[in-house]
């Protein structure tokens, strides 16, 4: 009788089932290690990586935090023409400011590089719209050199086709026109749309486009978006702050749901920071430098009265994170007032810190946050922070029924804060963002005034609200607050 054949070495192959277990963790550890991240997300995607590979590696290499080199386009950057030409010589604002302002400002200029260096401005502040679209219009269909547009979302509707209308038509006029719109916000404004412009001579590009026909796309950075709101026009007037170009934000399109949202409009010689910015960007996209003294002229005459700002931006090619250094630092100053407003309000520790330990001292702490995101897991691990900051004496206002989609931050007379930045880590560590900080105390009021404005459309949440709350719904929130880090 011939003996059954068993499969050879059937225990060593088991055996060898631990080894492999053991040197994927070490691998996975030393890969994460090298990433020098917080230690909580450390742990939290070591963790992830070793116990569920299969799920964890996709999703790891799909939105997990991973810094990208840019040190060429940094380098390039810094040493071709937007750097060149946009530092001339200029006014030195921060020797003049008092305290807090000249810390701050030494904060920005040292994490963010020369586009934060203080330079003066004319301020318009819109809190609609129809006010801002209108204003943008104007200067576009006023340009005479170039328009240069940066947008996370760019939608195909009715402000989406009038502004790239009025594009062609400058654009068919002689004026430059550069559009670079971001790959994901701004999928749903395809190629189709943007034909009219390219072919009156304008250029859109895409910022890390989903192209896998054309092999562009690399899922390393798809978790990196730009997230900016810039445009820049002939290098003398720009605007920035929270509004896409869409028709959510105008109640001209969206009537009484139309978001609430602050957006900002620059004059003078501080727009030449947002042209640095936009400049950068359409360098990593293109590789092309613009080198032309046109795109950074003089104010001449086209502006009014003008005040000391920042343009400080920020974004994951490294490691200075700005706008979050000037957030922590500027609450951590404050004396009178903290006045936040954010569409998305997941705060890292050290934010958290120092709103509850501003609180502490007998500073008005006051968040307005909207009562209904339209990202629901957002809002979920939002609300899982009130508890604890009511708790240590800061108040939390929930916005509604409109989504409320601004930027701010007033602290006391100091500063006054405008941009696309949310106060939370997809913000302040992952996406390329701008904003504007205003050391002026009339800027500071007015953006006050809104704040207590928008008041009147908002919701104190209690601790007793809170407990109220029921029990799966304060489930949820906190099984979406281990998620915070990657929101």
């Amino acid at each position: 009788m011939t003996p059954s054949r068993e499969p050879r070495y059937p225990g060593a192959m088991w055996a060898l089932i631990p080894v492999l277990e053991t040197l994927w963790i070490v691998g996975i550890a030393i890969w994460i290690l090298f990433e020098r991240r917080s230690p909580v997300a450390t742990i939290a995607w070591i963790m992830v990586l070793s116990l569920l590979p299969l799920v964890g590696l996709p999703v790891y290499l799909l939105l997990g935090p991973r810094r990208f080199k840019r040190r060429k386009l940094r380098h390039a950057a810094a040493q071709g023409a937007a750097r060149r030409l946009g530092a001339r010589a200029h006014e030195d604002l921060s020797r003049a400011a008092k305290e807090p302002a000249r810390s701050l400002m030494a904060l920005c200029e040292g994490a963010a590089g020369r586009p934060a260096r203080p330079r003066r401005a004319e301020i318009e502040i819109y809190s609609a719209g129809r006010e801002q679209y209108v204003a943008l219009e104007q200067a576009i269909d006023e340009a005479r050199h170039h328009v240069h547009m940066e947008y996370y979302i760019w939608q195909p509707d009715r402000i989406g086709i009038r502004i790239r209308n009025r594009l062609v038509e400058r654009a068919k006029a002689g004026v430059e026109v550069r559009v670079l719109v971001d790959g994901f916000g701004s999928s749903k404004a395809p190629d189709l749309f943007w034909r009219s412009l390219r072919e009156a001579g304008g250029r859109v590009e895409r910022f890390n486009a989903l192209n896998l026909s054309r092999l562009r796309w690399r899922p390393r950075l798809t978790n990196f978006r730009t997230h900016r709101k810039i445009a820049v026009i002939d290098g003398v007037v720009g605007f920035t702050g929270g509004m896409n170009i869409t028709d959510v934000h105008t109640a001209e399109y969206s009537g009484a749901a139309a978001w609430r949202d602050t957006h900002l409009r620059l004059c003078g010689p501080a727009v030449r920071g947002l042209q640095m910015v936009f400049c950068e960007g359409w360098h990593y996209v293109t590789g092309c430098t613009l080198e032309s003294r046109s795109y950074f002229p003089p104010p001449g005459e086209r502006c009014g009265a003008q005040l000391p700002v920042q343009v400080v931006a920020s974004g994951p090619d490294e490691n200075s994170n700005a706008v979050h250094k000037l957030y922590v630092a500027a609450v951590s100053r404050a004396a009178r007032r903290v006045l936040l407003t954010s569409a998305y309000f997941v705060p890292d520790r050290p934010l958290l810190t120092a709103l509850v330990s501003a609180a502490l001292r007998g500073v008005d702490v006051r968040i307005l946050v909207p009562a209904r995101s339209d990202l629901r897991i957002v809002g979920a691990a939002s609300r899982s922070y009130y508890p604890d900051l009511i708790e240590m004496g800061v108040r939390v206002f929930e916005y509604g029924p409109a989504m409320l989609h601004a930027k701010t931050l007033v602290v006391d007379d100091a500063v006054a804060v405008v941009g696309t930045a949310n106060a939370d880590p997809r913000s302040f560590f992952l996406n390329f963002e701008v904003v504007v900080a205003s050391y002026q105390p009339e800027v500071s009021d007015r953006l006050a005034g809104l704040f207590e404005a928008d008041l009147a459309s908002a919701t104190e949440v209690t601790a007793a609200s809170v407990e109220q709350a029921g029990i799966m719904r304060r489930l949820v929130q906190n099984a979406a607050r281990p998620l915070s880090p990657m929101l």
